[in-house]
């Protein structure tokens, strides 16, 4: 069965419905991280071994992202998204039961394997509204999954100021977040495989346009990552912070995130993406300086603050990049997602190596680097124009692949 033809308000439905899905995916996101030292103390792991079990959520997004389009392919992407997304809702119960090292690996691995294919879906479905829209509307889609991690962490700062459970704290989480998602994805469009349409290939490597604009994507996501996972530790071993004021500074970045990604889009109608990528590694890398130099936790917070701020709209510049880069775009979008998602895969274990070491401190130090390394290689995101916006009720040209 073709596609149907969406009309204007049609889609500024959907663009809602997606970026209200974008939300609930952040918030799963947000839930785990402001509770990772729970997580730390209850397995008993030390700061490498968190380190290693932190790779597992990339290792296992890197495996399974590639049978989203598959997925998309058979089902459509609405019953696609409909399906991984609960699955990614329910798999945040996993790293709490885990009671030690190797059952934390395996939970992050599923954990990691949900998020991933739920995350291709959702973007797939975001590129392809934008598109038929004519504008951009990527930075704020990512504006709302930083949004979504934003309540998800407030909910985890409450959580662990009042010394909950984090298996009773995310078991409510999952069963919220998992009817949201299913209600929310009944307006995100229905695009559905033609029969006679080849499904895409579950492994392919990343075009040559794809590597460049992935590099830049990999910095970012290296920070956003290492931030997100490894604030509040940082705050509680390095600088003695309470449990609380270290689930509220992965609160704070979130925030950050959260209002760069939402004025994203504004922001870079008016100056450009290269300038706003080059702006925002400066402010990335004064605030990873304000982290390595802190010796009070208010200064490591406002330096968390200024990488969020700085890294925001990367990543969602790096994907509209790689949509401009070629006829056929999809293969592009994949690869910089490849890459993007490898960076995920090292972060985690490379802070936690470095920690183990050395210190945190110079773990961020490599944070710090990478942020300059925006302002370097940010010219590669110079691409093509958008596309003319269609009129209503009109349908684009024929993409090469649809599905998710």
């Amino acid at each position: 069965m073709g596609e149907p033809d969406y009309g204007r308000r049609q889609l500024r439905r959907a663009r809602y419905a997606v970026a209200a899905v974008f939300c609930v995916h952040g918030s799963v996101t947000g839930s785990f991280a402001t509770r990772v030292p729970w997580i730390q103390e209850h397995t008993g792991v030390s700061a490498g071994q968190l380190g290693l079990a932190l790779a597992f959520p990339a290792i296992g997004a890197s495996v399974a992202m590639p049978l989203a389009g598959a997925v998309s392919h058979r089902f459509g992407a609405r019953s696609a998204l409909r399906g991984l997304l609960a699955l990614w809702t329910l798999s945040l119960v996993l790293p709490a039961l885990a009671p030690n090292l190797l059952t934390l690996c395996a939970a992050l691995f599923v954990y990691g394997a949900a998020s991933g294919m739920s995350d291709v879906a959702m973007n797939a479905l975001g590129v392809e509204v934008e598109n038929r829209l004519g504008r951009s509307i990527m930075s704020s889609l990512h504006g709302m999954w930083s949004t979504g991690a934003l309540i998800g962490s407030a909910a985890g700062t409450l959580a662990a100021h009042l010394g909950a459970d984090a298996r009773l704290h995310h078991a409510l989480a999952a069963a919220v977040l998992t009817v949201l998602g299913l209600l929310l994805c009944q307006g995100v469009l229905d695009l559905r495989s033609t029969p006679d349409e080849e499904p895409p290939p579950r492994f392919a490597l990343p075009p040559k346009s794809a590597v460049l604009i992935g590099l830049v994507g990999f910095c970012a996501v290296f920070a956003e990552g290492a931030s997100l996972d490894w604030s509040a530790v940082y705050l509680r071993d390095e600088l003695a912070a309470s449990a609380g004021l270290a689930a509220a500074c992965t609160t704070a970045f979130a925030l950050t995130m959260a209002v760069a990604r939402i004025a994203g889009d504004r922001v870079v109608d008016r100056f450009g993406a290269v300038r706003t990528v080059r702006v925002g590694g400066v402010l990335a890398t004064v605030g990873g300086l304000l982290v390595v130099t802190s010796a009070h936790p208010a200064q490591a917070m406002a330096g968390f603050g200024c990488l969020g701020l700085g890294i925001a709209v990367v990543v969602p510049l790096a994907f509209a990049a790689a949509g401009r880069s070629g006829d056929n775009p999809s293969p592009a979008i994949a690869g910089v997602a490849t890459i993007t998602y490898t960076s995920g895969l090292i972060a985690p274990s490379a802070i936690g190596a470095i920690a183990d070491a050395t210190s945190l401190v110079a773990s961020f130090g490599l944070v710090t680097a990478l942020a300059l390394g925006l302002v370097v290689f940010a010219g590669v995101l110079r691409g093509k124009d958008r596309a003319p916006l269609q009129a209503p009720g009109t349908s684009p040209a024929p993409r090469a692949d649809r599905s998710a």
